[in-house]
């Protein structure tokens, strides 16, 4: 099953994204500019098979919820996420709001 729901963030809008597969969930929150996603995103393919995408993301693990992918600490980000400012250890929530 997946479910889209809009939610805010301090005020922004953004899409959270949750896919139920066998086994396992796939969490993402987004806007137009990047995402976050649970630990099946792999920001090595992203920043070196895809560099040229430049695509904003960040990655936490050990989450089962999109409350939990919030609040997370990121473990890993794409470059042009740490352009933005965003950093390993940033919370899901906090890096979405340098995603405006």
């Amino acid at each position: 099953m997946v479910t889209l729901t809009p939610i805010l963030i301090g005020g922004y809008s953004f899409t959270a994204v949750t896919v139920r597969l066998p086994k396992t969930t796939l969490l993402t929150v987004s806007n137009e500019k990047g995402y976050i996603m649970c630990g099946a995103l792999d920001v090595g393919l992203l920043n070196n098979v895809l560099a040229d995408r430049k695509i904003v993301a960040g990655r936490a693990v050990g989450v089962k919820t999109i409350e939990q992918l919030l609040k997370a600490p990121l473990e890993s980000v794409t470059l042009e996420a740490e352009a933005l400012g965003i950093h390993t250890g940033m919370i899901g929530g906090e890096a979405l709001l340098k995603m405006r």
